[in-house]
């Protein structure tokens, strides 16, 4: 269901349920995010990206950092860091990073690993601001990270809850393409890195990983275009013949 077929059915149930539930789910939803997604979503056309030439596609190569793996379980967003890549040029100043609001107390375990504090949550703007800002950077872009099935469940979550739409964007995951290119490879994203000669710096910092993400990127679209791979489609119908 979209953001106006949503609001149509509360507004069809309003009297039913009382008007002070729909007035204040209404109040937490900022217009303004609501438009940008909107328009968005009208811009967006995946099959478009599913056909570019590699070597010509637009895409962010973005990072979660987060408080579990499990955002059906209560698990929340504390940053995300992204970059944009054009074809296989990583444009290093056009990035996008910012910690997440979070309330509660950071486990020791979070802390070590990501080196985030309480005090840089708490004061971090809201999920519903970063999200909206995120969304401004990206644009219509092919999103890319590395097992991206983490991205996508959290990416997911929040939209719904934000705007009570689903997530439309494209997110590739790029052992996609080190499995064609390297299919020894083991694909941790240090193990890859290592292999590519990628120095590993700020390791579980949203930023840092997007950034190494993004270098291997620019190395497998080469790869892949060398080994006769032109669009996505190419990846993803090989890949599906080999799983």
């Amino acid at each position: 269901m979209g953001f106006e077929q949503f609001i149509q059915f509360m507004k069809q149930v309003q009297g039913r349920v009382g008007s002070a539930f729909f007035t204040s789910y209404q109040s937490q939803m900022n217009p303004q995010h609501i438009a940008l997604l909107r328009d968005l979503h009208n811009e967006l056309n995946v099959e478009k990206d599913f056909t570019t030439p590699l070597d010509k596609l637009n895409v962010v190569v973005f990072d979660l950092e987060t408080t579990g793996f499990f955002p059906d379980q209560g698990d929340s967003i504390l940053s995300i860091g992204g970059i944009k890549v054009r074809g296989s040029k990583i444009l290093e100043d056009e990035t996008f990073y910012s910690c997440v609001f979070h309330d509660a107390q950071l486990s020791s375990e979070i802390k070590e690993l990501t080196g985030l504090t309480d005090t840089d949550v708490k004061q971090a703007p809201s999920l519903s601001d970063v999200v909206h800002e995120f969304f401004g950077f990206i644009q219509k872009d092919t999103l890319v990270a590395h097992h991206a099935a983490h991205e996508k469940g959290f990416m997911q979550k929040a939209t719904w809850e934000l705007y009570r739409t689903q997530f439309q964007h494209r997110i590739v995951d790029i052992t996609f393409l080190i499995r064609l290119a390297d299919p020894d490879l083991p694909l941790q994203l240090d193990d890859c890195c290592e292999r590519c000669g990628i120095p590993i710096k700020n390791r579980h910092h949203a930023l840092g990983d997007a950034k190494m993400t993004a270098k291997l990127w620019s190395i497998y679209v080469e790869k892949l275009q060398a080994l006769g791979y032109q669009t996505l489609r190419d990846v993803y119908e090989d890949v599906a013949k080999k799983t």
